[in-house]
């Protein structure tokens, strides 16, 4: 049976596949026009760079482009033993899906250091400090570069952009010599030019992005007319030749497209990262993209549909964390894990301290790689409040159930302050408290919101993480949640008493300290429900057992794919990859252990995942992998519950 994907692109996805015809077709015209050769010319000059690895062998998965016409002609990358795992999983949310909203726009291109650097490695690689992005709040479009003929947008970037409402498109582009050789092949006739075009509208439907940059428009606004907001002016980070200078100066230009009421598109917004501007990447990064949304507007809202969560995860980390317990110490980067972003600009209520906030990637987390840490000074009769969300989050007649993590030191106490707005736009806030002395919390803060609501369960967790879990519930019907921030506060002074002459003294009541670990927001209709491991089918292949010291190890690659029995779909955003080594019994019994550890391996956001040169001890009679499932709640399946695939070892 032949699958017609012209047929298929024609009534699936009509307008990229316009576009695409429209722009290579006016291309063909052009070239034409000033190269009458171009029409007879049927030969190109391959590249000669070797590919650097044979996509169609199993290895640990990656992304990459297709640098000649002839991958894109062939289709050869749909062979590829790497295909199924840059299917990228989030797809945009309902919203964000159509056309782009009528007005001034910001698109950004990744463009840095070539591409495919840490984010090459779609599983994660062990770079804490690579390269990302998080103020996704601020951009409507983002493009993935590189000098490559077919630039394929790594899933990672597709995720978490799709998941904050971001479109994203990946590059086609000739450039130099090779370009006009690749362009005569290209555009030798209008069914050629056609040809490709299905090719990389097949190549973006595939992988789910949204389409591809060649140039827009460069009419000024007023010619346009109605299509002005399709105007993109460029600026370029690094400076060159670009109004305003760049740099840390971006924002002239952005506020000189704004006068204009144009889009604009920043190209290598890496230059933070790439020029190691000090005092380091975080800092930097979070000033450098302050000065973007100082001259432009916020593009994204959310939370605007249930369930919301965020663990504040950048997508990078020194360790990693499973419900308050550290499954890792390992270093890792894995632009897939990101979470939703926080708005992280500050609006204090008041003057009375001084606290820095920040994601913090170092310190053990609630769940995954970060934190949101609230530090410094803070006087007993102030708060400070701290942006995290804003919302279009519409409530229906069921309550909604909020739950987030807190560690705090000495009386540091983080509570949540919501606004909603109703459809007369009257304006409600209502502070989400911290557990602690109710009437002292109700006295000091009615004057200050509509509503102020106790928690109804505390949870400490049952460990030395120190972790308490906090939940509240709220009935707002025909509101809209607009704002949600972070409020820090303290009752009473904090008192010790001096162990040397048992004298009760006041305990430096100005300092403050407390991480928020998550955030979720649910319908109390909702539930985490698992499927029951046994609803799943788990299959290991391409698997291989190769020596791996003289003492009798050995090394295990296997490719593990699992999905849910009778063709069932599934709303699961990410699944936690474990191991668990079983020793041989007569060895454990006379070594006195019989005691099993799962070792973490890492995520997998597909039904898929690659475990490469895996060490098994001597003495293993077999290994289980455990697929635990997350949910978009942030629920977590048991590990016992979970689908697992038993493998015994070669050779036990």
């Amino acid at each position: 049976m032949t699958f017609n994907f012209r047929s298929y692109f024609k009534s699936h996805h009509p307008q990229t596949l316009a576009s695409l015809k429209s722009i290579l077709n006016s291309f063909f015209t052009f070239f034409s026009k000033f190269n009458p050769m171009a029409a007879n010319q049927n030969s190109v000059h391959p590249s000669d760079d070797p590919p650097p690895f044979d996509p169609s062998e199993p290895s640990i998965p990656v992304s990459y482009p297709l640098k000649t016409l002839e991958e894109l002609e062939s289709r050869s990358y749909f062979d590829s033993f790497h295909f199924p795992f840059n299917k990228a999983s989030v797809k945009l949310p309902p919203y964000a899906a159509n056309e782009l909203p009528k007005r001034r726009r910001l698109l950004v291109c990744h463009d840095m250091a070539g591409g495919y650097l840490d984010d090459k490695w779609i599983q994660g690689g062990n770079n804490p400090d690579a390269y990302a992005i998080w103020h996704w709040y601020l951009i409507d479009v983002f493009v993935y570069f590189s000098h490559s003929l077919v630039t394929l947008p790594p899933p990672c970037w597709i995720n978490t952009a799709h998941k904050h409402g971001v479109k994203v498109l990946g590059t086609f582009i000739l450039e130099w010599d090779e370009g006009k050789r690749i362009a005569n092949k290209l555009l030798s006739s209008k069914n050629s030019a056609q040809m490709y075009a299905e090719r990389l509208s097949e190549l973006a439907a595939a992988l789910g992005f949204d389409g591809w940059l060649e140039n827009y428009p460069k009419h000024s606004a007023e010619v346009a007319g109605d299509r002005k907001f399709d105007v993109y002016m460029g600026i370029d980070v690094f400076g060159r030749n670009t109004y305003g200078g760049g740099q840390w100066t971006t924002n002239l230009a952005l506020d000189a497209i704004k006068r204009d009421n144009v889009s604009a598109a920043i190209f290598a917004p890496g230059w933070v990262y790439e020029t190691k501007q000090l005092p380091d990447f975080q800092t930097a990064q979070n000033r450098w993209w302050a000065l973007v949304e100082k001259s432009w507007d916020i593009s994204q809202n959310y939370p605007r549909t249930l369930p919301f969560y965020s663990n504040f995860d950048q997508g990078h980390g020194y360790q990693f964390t499973v419900d308050g317990k550290q499954m890792s110490q390992t270093p890792w980067n894995n632009i897939s894990s990101q979470s939703f972003q926080p708005f992280l600009e500050f609006s204090g209520e008041s003057t009375g301290g001084n606290l820095k906030v920040a994601v913090d990637i170092k310190e053990p987390s609630y769940n995954g790689g970060g934190n949101l840490t609230f530090s410094g000074t803070l006087e007993d009769d102030f708060q400070f409040s701290a942006r995290l969300f804003e919302g279009k989050l519409q409530l229906a007649d069921s309550p909604v159930h909020f739950t987030y993590s807190v560690k705090s030191n000495g009386s540091s106490l983080l509570g949540l302050s919501l606004e909603f707005t109703s459809a007369a736009a009257e304006q409600k806030s209502v502070l989400l408290a911290s557990s602690g002395d109710s009437l002292l919390t109700m006295s000091r803060f009615v004057r200050h919101f509509d509503n102020v609501i106790m928690p109804h369960r505390v949870t400490k967790l049952e460990s030395e993480s120190s972790w308490v879990i906090q939940e509240s519930s709220i009935a707002m019907e025909g509101y809209m949640l607009t704002k949600i921030h972070a409020v820090c506060y303290k009752l009473r002074p904090e008192v010790h008493k001096s162990e040397s002459q048992g004298k009760t003294m006041a305990l430096s009541p100005s300092e403050y300290h407390a991480v928020l670990g998550h955030l979720a927001i649910n319908s109390l209709t909702l539930n985490s429900d698992f499927p029951p491991s046994t609803s799943w089918f788990v299959e290991g292949n391409f698997t291989k057992w190769s020596s791996s010291d003289s003492n009798g190890s050995r090394k295990l690659n296997v490719k593990l794919v699992w999905k849910l029995k009778g063709g069932k779909t599934h709303p699961f955003p990410k699944y936690n990859i474990y191991v668990k080594k079983q020793p041989d019994l007569s060895i454990a019994e006379s070594n006195g252990s019989l005691q099993l550890v799962q070792e973490y391996l890492g995520v997998a956001v597909v039904e898929a995942y690659y475990v490469s040169d895996l060490v098994v001890p001597s003495g293993t009679s077999s290994v289980t992998f455990i697929i635990q499932v997350c949910s978009l709640d942030g629920a977590l399946q048991k590990l016992e519950e979970s689908p697992s695939l038993d493998l015994n070892v070669q050779g036990s």
